[in-house]
């Protein structure tokens, strides 16, 4: 199976499973709900677009705009945990995940820059 449809299945499963905490702080802190939220779907998205790509120079950019929406999914996640809006354990499980898919990124994200060269 290909690195890419790897990271985009393990992408899949990080914004299904963050979907319990994205419920809790819609009712909690809705402007950090919406900035999880966008994050993840930024994270899926920027990988089936890559994938789509042509030009390796533009898989590799696609594949580094979800890396950072992914860091930004794990950060939002820390501060939900932080401001008592999601449990430590929780937290910790999803941002293990979502570093997965940074490390699938990166990835990725050399492959293609290497072979563009």
């Amino acid at each position: 199976m290909s690195h890419r449809f790897i990271a985009f299945d393990v992408a899949l499963e990080f914004a299904n499973r963050i979907r319990p905490v994205l419920d809790s702080l819609r009712r909690k802190n809705r402007a950090l709900e919406d900035q999880l939220r966008r994050a993840v779907a930024s994270v899926v998205l920027n990988i089936s677009e890559g994938d789509g790509k042509s030009s390796l120079r533009d898989q590799a950019r696609f594949f580094e705009i979800a890396r950072g929406s992914c860091r930004e999914a794990r950060a939002a996640l820390r501060l939900a945990a932080l401001w008592g809006y999601a449990d430590d354990a929780t937290v910790a499980a999803l941002d293990a995940l979502g570093d997965r898919v940074c490390a699938l990124l990166s990835r990725l994200i050399a492959r293609a820059s290497s072979a563009s060269r």
